[in-house]
């Protein structure tokens, strides 16, 4: 069985024979041979091999092997005179499977992120995307040996729902109906008793609320899966379907969660210094060279909490022209946040207890029946990156604030139920994974850290 690339740059020492499948990034013509530049994505480095002349089909087909055409090749390691890479392979064999035509979109030339988009399905090829790739997947590992190695059991909840966990009433319809000849009601409304589900319902905002009634039976739970938002927004920092971690915790605090999801993130940040810093030295080099330092910063030191009431105070006496006003009830924008963890105090932060107003029903009235027990994670670069609250367990408040937010209270009938039944005091928190790799990178257009980005006017593919 072939080697991976990965695997052969890490052997200790030239000599073996090993066998590569991957693609060619470039090839070099020389007299009577030719090299080519071999990344098969386990990577970021490709291999050189140097295809002799005397190989069969030397001048016919090998030595017009192009860029983007895809190759096997045997040989043997040898130790690479040539300035920044350890082997070169010299090949005895070599298997064209693919010769790619010259319209090949990724020629040896720089692309812009938007140019990529529009061929999303040969953009993992490139440096900084299979990058990407490569840390999507070794973070996905790493949340689930977070949460298993501290007795959490992964919940798979539901993608379709009827429920609007956040009450924004930003949810993409799910239907059967024909929207040619919608049936209706004696009042002219749709007539929902005739779809699929027999009600309105919607892909989902967050798995919270389900997972709320797993952590109501298991303890401890986490989902991670994606989630959608119908809001017709062009940001760079707002996406259609995204994935979303999400643990809940009976039993737990509002100080315990914001100790967990500290505990998260900079275990996180943690395992990407260790297991992927050739991808990590990679972006701090070609994107942002702040990533190292800030992925640094977070994993060794902890992090500053302050009240959402002193967050305002210290904007608002920092002298800093904002373009949002800062005043106590509105919500801390993106530039606030910001400034927060790159002026103020230099490193994440906690903001809690916010103003009940800007928040979310389920969240836990505070005594002052003004603020919540609620909480947000921000971190330089980025500003939020993780929210969450301690639940609100009591029965008459949690009916209270569905109504105050204008929502069916017979939509949640399930939920109450989870207050009605052995309720308990619990919390939780979610962490936009692609907000993660934008930190994590130094990237700037969450488009670019989901494998196929959907955002208002693309699905292509």
């Amino acid at each position: 069985m072939q080697s991976r690339i990965k695997e052969i740059l890490a052997l200790q020492g030239a000599g073996a024979e090993v066998v590569i499948d991957g693609w060619v990034r470039t090839r070099r013509d020389g007299k009577g041979f030719c090299f080519y530049e071999v990344n098969d994505g386990s990577c970021l480095s490709g291999i050189q091999a140097v295809i002799p002349g005397t190989l069969p089909d030397f001048e016919t087909l090998l030595s017009r092997v192009t860029t983007g055409s895809s190759v096997r090749v045997k040989g043997v390691l040898t130790e690479s005179l040539g300035k920044g890479q350890k082997y070169e392979l010299q090949a005895t064999e070599v298997t064209v499977y693919n010769v790619a035509p010259p319209d090949y979109p990724l020629q040896k030339k720089k692309h812009s992120f938007e140019y990529l988009r529009e061929i999303a399905h040969l953009r993992p090829r490139t440096n900084t995307i299979s990058a990407v790739a490569r840390l999507r997947s070794s973070l996905s590992f790493a949340v689930h040996t977070f949460f298993q190695e501290r007795g959490f059991y992964y919940v798979h909840t539901p993608i379709i729902t009827t429920s609007d966990a956040e009450g924004a009433g930003e949810m993409f319809r799910v239907s059967t109906l024909n929207m040619e000849k919608l049936p209706k009601t004696e009042q002219g409304h749709i007539d929902f008793s005739k779809d699929f589900f027999g009600k309105p319902a919607s892909l989902t905002v967050s798995g919270q609320l389900e997972g709320e009634a797993y952590a109501m039976a298991m303890g401890r739970i986490y989902t991670f899966g994606p989630t959608f938002r119908a809001e017709n927004s062009n940001t760079s920092r707002h996406l259609a379907e995204f994935w979303m971690i999400e643990p809940e915790m009976a039993f737990c605090g509002l100080e315990q969660d914001m100790d967990l999801a500290e505990e998260f993130v900079r275990y996180l940040c943690a395992y990407v210094l260790e297991h992927n810093r050739e991808d990590i030295e990679f972006f701090n080099s070609r994107v942002n060279p702040a990533v190292l330092s800030n992925l640094e910063s977070v994993a060794l030191q902890g992090f500053e909490r302050i009240s959402y009431t002193e967050a305002v105070e210290r904007l608002s006496s920092s002298g800093h022209a904002f373009e949002y006003p800062v005043s106590w009830g509105a919500d801390i924008q993106s530039e606030h946040e910001r400034f927060l963890t790159e002026h103020i105090f230099k490193k994440p932060v906690i903001v809690y207890d916010y103003p009940k107003a800007i928040k979310a029903f389920y969240m836990r009235l505070n005594d002052d029946g003004r603020t919540v027990r609620a909480m947000d994670i921000l971190v330089p670069g980025i500003g939020e990156l993780i929210g969450g609250s301690e639940r609100e367990e009591r029965m008459d408040v949690l009916i209270s604030r569905i109504k105050e937010c204008g929502l069916d209270e017979r939509n949640y009938w399930w939920y109450l139920d989870l207050r009605k039944f052995g309720g308990a005091p619990h919390a939780g928190f979610g962490l936009g994974f692609e907000r993660l790799l934008l930190f994590v990178t130094g990237l700037q257009n969450i488009r670019e850290v989901i494998p196929f980005p959907r955002f208002p006017g693309s699905a292509e593919f």
